[in-house]
Order: C-alpha cells, then sequence, then structure tokens
C-alpha cells in the first residue's frame, strides 16, 4: 500500500514539475518581451526628457528665477488616472490607464514673463506623462515577474533534485524489499515441499 501511495505522489511530483518547468518557459520568454519594451520605451522618455530638460535650461538662463517660480507655481493640467491590476501567468501585474487629462487653453502664465522656450518645455513634458505612466506599469510588471521567476525556479529545483529523487529512492527501497521477501518466501515453499518428499 504504501508503494502504491509514493508511486501516486512520484506521477504526481513529475506531472507538477513538468508544468512548473513550462510555466516557468513561458514566464520567462513573456519577461524578456517585457524587458525588450521596457528598454526601447526607457530610451525614449530619456530622450524626450532631456530635451525638455535641455529647453528649461535655456528658458531659465533667460528668466529671473523668482519669474520662473511664479510662473510654474500653477499647475496647467490635471490628469486622473485608474490603477488597477492584470494576470500575467499568474502574477499581479498593475494597469494604469489615463482617464481624463484636461488642460487648459491658455497656459498659467502670461507670455510676456516667460520665454517660448518654457511654453515647448510645458508642452513636452506634458506629452511625456502617458510614456511615464507605462514605462512605471511595464517597469513593476518586469520586477513582480522576475520575482516569480525566481520562485518558481526553486520550486522546479525543490522538485527535481530533492523530492523526485527522494520519491525514487524510497520506491526502489521498498521494491527490494519486496522482492526480497518474496524471495525468501518461495525459498521457504521450496524447502517446504524439498522436506516433505
Amino acid at each position: 500500500m504504501e508503494l502504491k501511495k509514493l508511486k501516486a505522489r512520484l506521477s504526481t511530483a513529475v506531472r507538477g514539475h513538468k508544468l512548473l518547468k513550462d510555466k516557468s518557459d513561458e514566464m520567462v520568454r513573456r519577461f524578456t518581451v517585457l524587458l525588450k519594451e521596457d528598454k526601447r520605451l526607457r530610451d525614449e522618455v530619456e530622450d524626450d526628457l532631456a530635451a525638455a530638460l535641455k529647453q528649461f535650461a535655456l528658458a531659465g538662463a533667460l528668466t529671473p528665477p523668482y519669474v520662473q517660480e511664479t510662473a510654474f507655481s500653477m499647475p496647467a493640467s490635471t490628469v486622473e488616472a485608474d490603477c488597477g491590476t492584470e494576470s500575467v501567468m499568474g502574477v499581479d501585474v498593475p494597469k494604469i490607464s489615463l482617464l481624463a487629462a484636461e488642460t487648459s487653453a491658455a497656459l498659467p502664465y502670461a507670455f510676456s514673463e516667460i520665454t517660448s522656450e518654457a511654453d515647448g518645455s510645458v508642452r513636452m513634458v506634458s506629452a511625456l506623462l502617458p510614456k511615464l505612466l507605462h514605462l512605471a506599469e511595464i517597469e513593476k510588471a518586469v520586477r513582480l515577474l522576475s520575482y516569480e521567476i525566481e520562485r518558481n525556479k526553486r520550486r522546479v529545483n525543490a522538485l527535481e533534485y530533492v523530492m523526485i529523487p527522494q520519491l525514487e529512492e524510497t520506491i526502489k527501497y521498498i521494491r527490494d524489499k519486496l522482492d526480497e521477501n518474496e524471495r525468501a518466501s518461495i525459498v521457504r515453499l521450496m524447502k517446504v515441499n524439498a522436506s516433505s518428499n
């Protein structure tokens, strides 16, 4: 009976190992896709952000600091975002979507006070917001997937190198004992038959 239970456990462990291995392979595939997208988007955002900061620096060089502080102290737009989650291979990753971005037609400062470089930089930063949110979403998904891949890899290794070999060894030991008992029974029967003849 114990042998039968162990064989069932071994069969379950082997099936579980295969499923976990397949899941791990698919997670790694999705991870690499997300990583490539993250790299591409990060480079794009960094280039856009560098251009916007260059414009801000130029505007700062042409405008006194107190005028800049006054001009940029009031926001030109408000943004609402919906934060949720979606499942990627059983891992809940964030899903952020912009609901509404209310931008006033006019900027919150007088054009006579600030240079046109500041206008351009404000527009560039406003256009950059959706990309920044998407980048944050992808980077969090990459981080969560990497943690899950590590956890899954530990489970696969525990099954492959610890549990399955132990079960196989125990099954072999029980089989050997049963075979030994069977041989001993046959020898006893042969002796009984030999002594009765």
